[in-house]
């Protein structure tokens, strides 16, 4: 199967899922691009999808340039670490950052924010699982940086999480809408490739799938 036949039975499962946890709305399938060639791209941008999800600046910059001159109404959503010193260029390149995590990294994006005057979607990630090799904010300095990125300007819309590999995933993406509940936002970027329909069913806004589109990675 193609990515773009793979791309409409996800969405029927994203439906699906919905309809089942008796949703009225449903989540954004975030198509996770990262590491894909323009030409592996081309053939979800050709079935009308428009929100791609990447891991890197650099790799974004070089890319998806060129594919949004030849379509139109692309979303572009920064899913890896970022560096403070990549705060600006972020900014610049991406609709929405799912990976705020640190009080440094506030700040750098609340000063980048204010001189380009493009403020993307930001979501706090939260280590969910409290592991030391993950990003993501302790779940206990949540509600400060929640309010520090606030403060300094940042589109609060959400949070997103990880949860720990080889576990169910339910409690923790469960856990996750408590905790945005908690602080007053609503979206939620959870679910991958292995457990986005749970995730659907849980409340998530944005799930992230990038094997069950383009085939694992080599």
């Amino acid at each position: 199967m193609t990515a773009d036949s793979h791309l409409h039975e996800i969405e029927a499962r994203i439906a699906r899922a919905a309809a089942t946890a008796r949703r009225s709305d449903t989540a954004t399938l975030v198509a996770v691009s990262k590491t894909q060639p323009a030409e592996a791209i081309e053939p979800l941008l050709a079935a009308g999808h428009r929100v791609f999800g990447e891991n890197r600046v650099a790799e974004a910059a070089a890319k998806w340039p060129a594919l949004r001159e030849r379509y139109d109404g692309v979303a572009l959503h920064l899913i890896g670490q970022l560096q403070s010193n990549k705060a600006e260029e972020a900014v610049a390149l991406f609709d929405a950052i799912h990976v705020v995590d640190r009080p440094s990294l506030v700040a750098a994006l609340g000063k980048a924010m204010a001189r380009s005057g493009r403020r993307p979607d930001c979501f706090v990630q939260v280590n969910i699982g409290a592991e030391e090799q993950k990003g993501g904010c302790a779940i206990a300095d949540l509600p400060a940086l929640v309010d520090q990125a606030r403060a300094a300007g940042l589109p609060v819309v959400g949070l997103m999480c990880l949860p720990p590999a080889d576990v169910e995933p339910a409690p923790y993406f469960a856990l996750l809408a408590k905790l945005a509940r908690e602080v007053g936002v609503e979206g939620l970027s959870m679910g991958m490739s292995n457990d986005y329909e749970t995730a659907v069913t849980i409340g998530a806004t944005h799930v992230r799938i990038g094997s069950a589109l383009f085939g694992a990675r080599a």
